[in-house]
């Protein structure tokens, strides 16, 4: 506890005392199960990217600039400074739209957390239940700051992944670095002046999987030089001119401080579907329709699409141009999984975006707003035929969700579907048994040293992932 009152601490003060003391013993079955499920996750969507143009490109960049080989390049051949290990393995992670989410579908965990988390645990030879405390610190913070921040921030324009995500990555890498709690402050001061990452980010470039590069390398920065001396502002949050004031219109301080002596409990939710997260939904009322009525694809005349205020004038591209604009398209992910009962990272292909039937699917989508909607994503999808017949769905927890959870079978199926392809079975199979384990790991870098190509018994022998 620094030598202060807690009443007279400042907002980084107190979760600095909080973070420092997080352990292991500390944290609660659930969240060292969630943090698991999560980490074996992360690695598949991470290997998946790493071979996309965007994680290809992030990892040529962080090879290209020399230093110390202290971290892995995930699903690459290099080790380099941990630093640049946390900014390209961050966008491999976001290049595929399969990483995690939070439940009001605003920020992505693990892009910008667990790459830092990773990246410095193997610069430090850290074990793996000092990962897993890493982890699970990083993420609560996170989402704490968001939770104090948004909807305001999103509504401005502020991308949440990145500018809450470098406070997270910050926490993740203090823990792993064993920054005492006056270097804990100075840290987070020096990650507000880093945090960034804007909404202008939809459309045919690989913006949106830049944002959670620097968010991560960021907080691998500000833990980094806190730890050598360099100090921050201790009112980075509440401060006249901190993160609240300048990243929003109305905040909400007192959630990063709330119930601070209670077990945080972290709801993660998971993605089956290859886009942004609040189009699950519509994809889910498409496949419940498929499933149910099997309507004839060539005689639907109109799909309504409802949604609730809080995402209703997002993702109305109806003629992406790029796979990347697909990922972010309600009308074309409607059409793709009307068509084909799936929206995997093969639906969203170059190639496809011209398909007659799928350019004509899309543009039969119209949307509305629907007030009495009962959650931010929830959608209403309403199949109007020729002839008169109308089939309607609502979903308003999608799969992957809390309330709708995604099994761990179902989990290392999608894992399995995204190392295979890139490493090989044997692989995929040994850093599943790794990741199942990981706190009786002694050094994180032998889990690590799986996830490169050309490593070991097993790896795919020039097999990789063909880009969409």
């Amino acid at each position: 506890m620094n030598n202060t009152s807690q009443n007279s601490q400042t907002i980084a003060e107190k979760l600095a005392d909080h973070f420092k003391a997080l352990a292991y013993d500390t944290l609660s079955d659930a969240s060292r199960t969630a943090i698991k499920r999560l980490l074996l996750d992360y690695l598949g969507v991470a290997v998946s990217g790493s071979q996309t143009e965007s994680g290809k490109v992030a990892g040529m960049f962080a090879a290209s600039t020399g230093g110390r080989a202290e971290s892995t390049l995930i699903g690459g051949t290099e080790r380099v400074p941990a630093m640049l290990a946390a900014f390209a393995n961050a966008i491999s992670s976001h290049s595929v739209e399969l990483d995690d989410i939070d439940v009001l579908a605003l920020f992505h965990f693990s892009p910008p957390v667990y790459s830092a988390a990773l990246s410095t645990a193997e610069q430090k030879s850290a074990s793996g239940k000092e990962l897993l405390v890493s982890l699970a610190a990083g993420c609560e913070m996170m989402e704490r700051l968001s939770k104090a921040a948004n909807p305001s921030l999103r509504d401005r324009g502020y991308h949440t992944t990145p500018t809450c995500g470098t406070f997270g990555a910050t926490i993740a890498a203090a823990k792993m670095l064993g920054l005492s709690a006056e270097q804990i402050v100075s840290a987070l001061g020096l990650a507000g002046a880093q945090s960034c990452g804007l909404m202008e980010m939809y459309g045919p470039s690989m913006q949106k999987r830049f944002n959670p590069g620097p968010a991560s390398r960021n907080g691998v920065t500000a833990a980094s030089i806190a730890q050598l001396g360099f100090t921050g502002a201790a009112t980075i949050f509440e401060g006249e001119r901190g993160f609240l004031a300048a990243f929003t219109d109305q905040s909400f301080p007192e959630q990063l401080t709330r119930d601070l002596a209670q077990p945080y409990r972290l709801d993660i939710e998971f993605k089956p579907y290859s886009c942004a997260r609040p189009i699950h939904n519509a994809i889910d009322c498409a496949l419940e329709i498929r499933g149910k009525h099997s309507p004839d694809l060539d005689q639907i005349e109109h799909i309504g699409m409802a949604r609730h205020p809080d995402w209703a004038h997002y993702h109305q591209n109806a003629d992406p141009a790029t796979y990347h604009e697909a990922q972010v398209s309600l009308p074309y992910s409607v059409a793709v999984a009307l068509a084909d009962g799936q929206a995997l990272f093969a639906q969203y292909n170059n190639a496809r975006l011209k398909e007659p039937l799928l350019k004509k699917l899309a543009s039969l989508v119209s949307f509305s707003v629907d007030e009495s909607l009962p959650r931010g994503v929830s959608c209403l999808m309403t199949v109007k035929m020729r002839g008169g017949a109308e089939y309607s769905a609502q979903i308003d927890y999608p799969k992957g969700s809390i309330q709708n959870p995604m099994t761990d079978e179902e989990l290392r199926a999608k894992f399995d579907s995204l190392v295979i392809p890139v490493l090989g079975v044997e692989r995929a199979a040994a850093i599943a048994d790794r990741v199942a384990t990981i706190e009786h790991c002694g050094n994180v870098r032998e889990l690590m040293s799986l996830l490169q190509r050309g490593q070991g018994a097993g790896a795919a022998r020039g097999g990789e992932k063909i880009d969409a």
